[in-house]
């Protein structure tokens, strides 16, 4: 099994990753289909691309939000990238097959990292599920996004003391690998896609003289 999550599985969800967000910026940078012939408000397309994407960093002014769940939202998000960018073995991981390493962050950091990812989308699950709103506007792909991103913290951490038995290891692999192929067909594409998406609002906006 873990040879098959090295070797296959792990070349598929890649694939499908890879072609998948191609497809999806595709679809960013075509639109609008048609050409638009109305006079430019401004020039600066590139410049008000650039100020919505650290614009939309911060909730709008005005917007009421929940300290708390606006404080949870940060918390995993920042949680996750730490663990995916800083932990050892996942830097390894990448040296392993394209050659690029970096320093990586110590294991405690990546362990507190975790707890505060896992029980941060908790949270986040209860507050969809109690919220009458949230729960309305909730669907398919809401869950199963959650799912997909807490398989493999869940699974990372039976990994742990390292080194772990080759099932383990493969469970992991294969849960990571689920994340990939989903990633750019669901809501989770925003993790690979939000500055694009934000930069061609913004560009847009700017051209029509409009505030971001």
């Amino acid at each position: 099994m873990l040879e098959f999550a090295r070797g296959p599985a792990l070349a598929f969800s890649v694939a499908v990753l890879v072609l998948g967000l191609a497809w999806r910026i595709y679809g960013i940078f075509r639109r609008p289909a048609r050409i638009d012939h109305s006079q430019p408000r401004r020039g600066d397309t590139a410049t008000g691309g650039a100020r919505a994407v650290f614009a939309k960093m911060l909730p709008p002014r005005g917007v009421k939000i929940r300290g708390a769940q606006m404080l949870n939202a940060y918390g995993y998000h920042i949680a996750l990238a730490l663990i995916a960018f800083g932990f050892a073995p996942h830097i390894a991981f990448v040296a392993r097959y394209l050659g690029v390493g970096w320093p990586a962050l110590p294991d405690a950091v990546t362990y507190v990292a975790t707890a505060v990812a896992i029980i941060g989308l908790l949270i986040a699950l209860m507050n969809r599920l109690t919220d009458g709103v949230l729960r309305l506007l909730s669907n398919f792909d809401d869950y199963f996004s959650w799912v997909v991103t807490m398989l493999p913290l869940l699974t990372g951490m039976t990994l742990l003391p390292m080194p772990a038995d080759p099932t383990r290891l493969a469970i992991h692999l294969l849960s990571l690998e689920l994340l990939l192929v989903w990633l750019p067909f669901g809501k989770l594409a925003h993790a690979a896609l939000v500055f694009l998406s934000r930069w061609r609002t913004g560009a847009d906006f700017a051209r029509k003289g409009a505030a971001v």
